[in-house]
């Protein structure tokens, strides 16, 4: 008996002040509306506004994030870069021959130290230094403005081919970068009947008719492979009969 009711006066004690205790922590009536009173209500217009400036913000992270894991993904080989329409040089750009094409794929290559198939800024800071004309961070952007179709800041090899092109067509200005850059290339782009050419589009339509050429260079080229082959068998076939006279 003794044991429970001293039990009984233990949880009325607990019970006490655990009463206490929330009464003390819950605000009076007095307090809730004092409280309310400090924070103002945001006017529905600043939620919204506050709302569609996160959602960009958040989109725009969400962009560049997604830019840099590709081109990372490129960098280390995982991923294509993705590549433009494919287009056909020979048949685009009918003014040029096949040597004279293959002169400027080699020239792109070789200043595509990064393998992905476009010559951005620095690369193309390269190239000017190597071929004795450095140019300015604004003439290097200049220079890639005045060719750049899809605007993406580099050049593609198509978009390469466009400054032989513009060059030959005498629309290049003769101070410009471009016009240093097609001149010190090595590469003769003064074919008859387009360097100098007052009008563009006679220029165009000119080149045109010097299409069936490229009928001749292709049949040319396999000539010479031809002859290749048969100067290596006479000599494969020399040197066994000068081998076979000392052997025996």
């Amino acid at each position: 008996m003794a044991s429970e009711e001293l039990a009984r006066k233990l949880q009325r004690r607990l019970d006490t002040e655990q009463g206490s205790a929330a009464s003390a922590a819950a605000p009076t009536e007095e307090e809730v509306p004092a409280k309310c009173s400090e924070q103002p209500e945001t006017p529905e217009s600043e939620r919204a506004a506050t709302a569609g400036a996160d959602d960009n913000n958040a989109a725009a992270s969400s962009e560049l994030n997604a830019k840099l894991t590709r081109r990372l993904d490129i960098n280390d080989g995982i991923a294509a870069p993705k590549r433009s329409k494919v287009f056909n040089p020979y048949t685009e750009f009918k003014e040029f021959s096949r040597k004279q094409i293959k002169d400027m794929e080699a020239m792109f290559k070789r200043f595509d130290s990064g393998k992905d198939g476009f010559i951005d800024l620095m690369e193309l800071k390269l190239m000017m230094e190597k071929l004795g004309a450095p140019q300015t961070h604004l003439g290097l952007k200049n220079m890639i403005k005045e060719v750049d179709e899809d605007f993406d800041g580099k050049l593609s090899y198509r978009e390469f081919l466009l400054i032989f092109h513009k060059a030959a067509a005498g629309e290049l200005e003769e101070e410009s970068g471009l016009m240093a850059l097609a001149r010190l290339s090595e590469i003769d782009v003064s074919t008859e009947g387009v360097m100098g050419a007052k009008d563009f589009f006679e220029a165009k339509m000119k080149a045109l008719s010097v299409g069936s050429k490229f009928e001749l260079e292709i049949l040319e080229e396999k000539e010479e492979r031809k002859k290749q082959e048969q100067d290596k068998k006479e000599r494969r076939a020399a040197f066994k009969e000068l081998q076979s006279t000392f052997c025996s």
